[in-house]
């Protein structure tokens, strides 16, 4: 069964424009491949995908060689915000682009949230 891009799409789209202090969101493969995106402009859905499964395996290496356990999330904080990276089923991996004044309790339960959701559409 082929997966419905474009209600994923749609459903990111609604999570970037509903949740205070989200500035964007990727759906993408482990492999590295867009399966849809609601990005800030001049981002390349294509880089931030490659980049986000490799962050994602890159991380759970080092959950492994730390003995920490499967990951289940990995925060990188910058100057400018966060992007936060989760697992989305066995298929997909969840990238949030989020602004310095996010609140990390808040948006986590919006994650929480709109991962249900995007993982309905994936079965």
């Amino acid at each position: 069964m082929a997966i419905n891009t474009e209600k994923l799409g749609m459903i990111l789209q609604n999570f970037v424009a509903a949740t205070t202090d989200v500035q964007g969101a990727a759906l993408v493969t482990p492999d590295g491949l867009p399966l849809a995106a609601s990005l800030p402009g001049g981002m390349d859905e294509e880089r931030v995908s490659a980049m986000s499964a490799s962050m994602l395996s890159l991380g759970e290496r080092i959950g492994i060689e730390l003995a920490r356990g499967t990951v289940d999330r990995i925060f990188v904080e910058g100057k400018k915000g966060f992007g936060i990276l989760t697992g989305c089923g066995e298929d997909a991996v969840f990238l949030v682009l989020a602004s310095e004044s996010a609140k990390q309790g808040v948006l986590m339960l919006e994650i929480k949230r709109v991962l249900a959701e995007l993982k309905l559409v994936l079965i």
